[in-house]
């Protein structure tokens, strides 16, 4: 009864409905097999579908009519191709079509040198459903042949009425009635056998039933039994007699008064054009439905099924395009200032390395990847070791731990100072780091590859964002493999010189030019400690721990030039590296009760962020900044964008209210709300509009982006 309720509704929207055109149909007639056919072809605005003869829980078939004058005529017509399932709002079934499809009936002898008019009508639904009608005047010629609007060749419409539907049978298929549990209820059954999951139509029954008064069929369920590879399918039934004239009540001892003729489109295998099956039912069976329903209980609905072999089939797709995505982000991570002063201080190990053999060339090299590799096997470790703990975590997550900055620090300062010449690492062979015939060396390669890893971390860089959340997020083993795959990235232009020397023929020989070089190398070294001594006292106050820092870094500078222009006693020099020993410990022990305030940002605009602040916003935009001190791309952003005159006048403009997360720091609030829209890392943007919506920018913005968004 639901149904004709449905139709009341559904006819009432249609009087008040706004006529548009998402249905566009043309005709053309064509010889095939001795045989005039006319073919009327639909195209289907996007999106839009239009309904078969069973139209499904709701909807209207289409309807074509054909007048020679004001005469109606009748035309011999063929099966209709096979429909697809639409699953709408409030599961509600619909059976149609979308795209492009075609209809198809057979002219007469009759019909020559005649104008055939064709009427057709039809609803198409989307969001809403919409009637629509078209009318197509057809001059038809002495050999029956014509064409008007949307058209293809006869060989494409010869293929579509060769894949009709056609009346057959089918010895594996089985059909019978069974009486349901409560009034004026039956249910179909049907058990198909042979079957091959890989032959199963998608996005269509396996059985679609045709129009069937008093039939009222229900929805397709389908289960699947594995041993015997047979489909177990049901319809339940309303058995709606009493709405017949005369009423025609359910038989109560299952025996029908006359023969109930149906037909049911089998749409199994999907390779051949399905079939019409014709089943005449005398009888119903009283019980039954609840014995099969027991064995349904045992097997496996087909639709689980389908979607685990298209979740699998999609994560192998979705996991090869974020392994590609990786190796991208890796290799863009050497353009990144984090890593430039590591990869400069490899692009000199190379001009040293110019004139060696090519066997080790490829070893420098291969060993630089080692390095890369190795620390990003242990970053995916770790990674892997806090997710099982619970902890929340993020990229870069190391640079929020004060003890490994300032360990950091210290390495790339003793670095320098080897820039500088207050001492030269020396290699088992005797040699130095300077010296042209270098042929060892291959730890410091490994070396430089941990340190390039280390260094790129707080770095997002383009394909980088989406590949990590998907590392960050799923298991151990695809996280090693993104991991990997970012660190093949970051080594890549090291791999393919390795391989091809050549390629580096283009730098210069070695020289006295490179103690300059050397130098300029130092002082990017310097800088880069600049930086992760801002990082470091944007984690920990500089009042509490400034004066051990300071002192620990001069004593690390004063026992290296004692050791190079006072003296090499062992003894004194041993006082003087365990006093700096001392000092590390005494200020990384200061760390944990040295905390600082979350970063500010000297533009008073700007609020701290909270997840409370954005749930309480009502009817206003705000903008959401999260960013960290070690995040140099976030202080690129916003320089060129946040901190212009540009975004500050669209901001009062737009009256929007300027909201900052501060990451310098591990904030489980920020990794969590991240999280939420897969990020796992910074910086990162957001829009709220008034409405409440939230927008993810992703990690680059720009004024026009914001715009868009807004």
């Amino acid at each position: 009864m639901h149904k004709y309720f449905f139709y009341l509704i559904l006819f009432i929207n249609l009087a008040f409905a706004q006529q548009a055109k998402h249905v566009e149909m043309g005709a053309k007639s064509f010889k095939h097999q001795n045989k005039t056919l006319l073919a009327l072809n639909f195209i289907n605005e996007k999106h839009w579908h239009t309904y078969w003869k069973n139209p499904g829980d709701a909807g209207l078939e289409i309807k074509v009519k054909f007048y020679l004058g004001d005469k109606e005529i009748k035309l011999k017509d063929y099966p209709w191709p096979t429909p697809k399932r639409y699953i709408e709002q409030g599961n509600m079934w619909a059976y149609g079509y979308s795209k492009e499809y075609s209809l198809f009936f057979e002219l007469n002898e009759a019909l020559k040198n005649q104008n055939l008019k064709i009427v057709a009508t039809w609803l198409v639904c989307k969001d809403i459903c919409i009637p629509g009608s078209q009318t197509i005047n057809l001059n038809l010629n002495q050999n029956l042949l014509a064409s008007q609007g949307p058209s293809y060749d006869d060989n494409k419409l010869v293929k579509r009425f060769i894949n009709l539907p056609r009346k057959g049978s089918e010895s594996n298929l089985s059909l019978f009635l069974t009486k349901a549990e409560g009034d004026n209820k039956l249910a179909l059954h049907y058990i198909l056998e042979n079957v091959k999951l890989a032959q199963i139509r998608e996005k269509s029954n396996i059985i679609t039933p045709y129009l069937a008064s008093p039939f009222d069929y229900k929805h397709e369920e389908v289960y699947f039994d594995s041993k015997t590879n047979t489909l177990f399918g049901r319809f339940y039934v309303d058995w709606d007699g009493a709405y017949e004239e005369p009423t025609w009540d359910l038989p109560k001892d299952g025996q029908f008064k006359r023969p109930m003729n149906a037909l049911y489109l089998l749409n199994y295998p999907k390779d051949v054009p399905s079939k019409i099956i014709s089943q005449s039912f005398t009888q119903f069976t009283l019980s039954g439905d609840k014995k099969l329903s027991k064995k349904y209980d045992s097997l496996t609905p087909l639709d689980e099924i389908q979607n685990k072999v298209k979740k699998n089939q999609k994560s192998e797709q979705s996991t090869f395009l974020i392994l590609i995505f990786a190796f991208l982000g890796g290799l863009i991570l050497n353009l990144m200032p984090c890593v430039l002063p590591v990869i400069s201080l490899k692009l000199f190990g190379l001009i040293v390395h110019k004139d060696e053999s090519k066997i080790n060339i490829l070893k420098h090299n291969l060993s630089y990847t080692a390095g890369v590799l190795f620390s990003f096997s242990v970053l995916a470790s770790i990674v892997a070791i806090l997710k099982t703990t619970g902890e929340s975590i993020g990229w870069g997550f190391q640079l929020q731990s004060p003890i490994f900055v300032f360990f950091m620090i210290i390495i790339l300062f003793v670095m320098s100072l080897n820039m500088f010449g207050l001492f030269e690492f020396v290699t088992p062979g005797g040699k130095t780091l300077t010296n042209k015939d270098l042929k060892a060396g291959f730890s410091a390669d490994f070396f430089n590859g941990v340190l390039a890893t280390i260094l790129s971390t707080p770095c997002s860089a383009p394909f980088l964002g989406t590949a990590l959340t998907f590392a960050f997020t799923s298991s151990v083993l695809l996280s090693f493999l993104v991991f990997l795959f970012v660190g093949f990235g970051l080594s890549f232009p090291f791999i393919l010189t390795g391989f091809f020397p050549r390629l580096i023929h283009f730098l210069p020989s070695p020289g006295a030019w490179m103690q300059v070089l050397k130098y300029f190398l130092g002082l990017s070294l310097l800088l880069t400690c600049v930086w992760l001594i801002d990082v470091l006292f944007g984690i920990v106050n500089f009042t509490d721990v400034g004066l051990y820092f300071a002192l620990t870094l001069s004593m690390i500078f004063f026992s290296f030039f004692f050791y190079r222009s006072i003296s090499k006693n062992k003894l004194l020099n041993l006082l003087l590296i365990l006093s700096c020993f001392i000092l590390f410990i005494q200020t990384q022990s200061l760390f944990k009760d040295s905390q600082t305030q979350s970063l500010t940002t000297l533009d008073t605009q700007w609020e701290k962020w909270s997840p409370e602040k954005v749930s309480a916003s009502k009817g206003e935009y705000l903008f959401i900044n999260f960013t960290a001190k070690w995040c140099l791309t976030c202080k690129v952003n916003k320089k060129l964008v946040l901190e212009s005159a540009e975004f500050k006048k669209l901001a009062k403009e737009k009256n929007i209210r300027l909201l900052e997360g501060d990451w310098t720091k591990k904030d489980d609030a920020i990794t969590n709300f991240l999280a939420g829209y897969n990020i796992v890392g910074v910086p990162a943007y957001f829009i709220k509009t008034p409405s409440g919506k939230i927008l993810s920018l992703g990690e680059t913005i720009s004024i026009s982006k914001i715009k868009e968004n807004l």
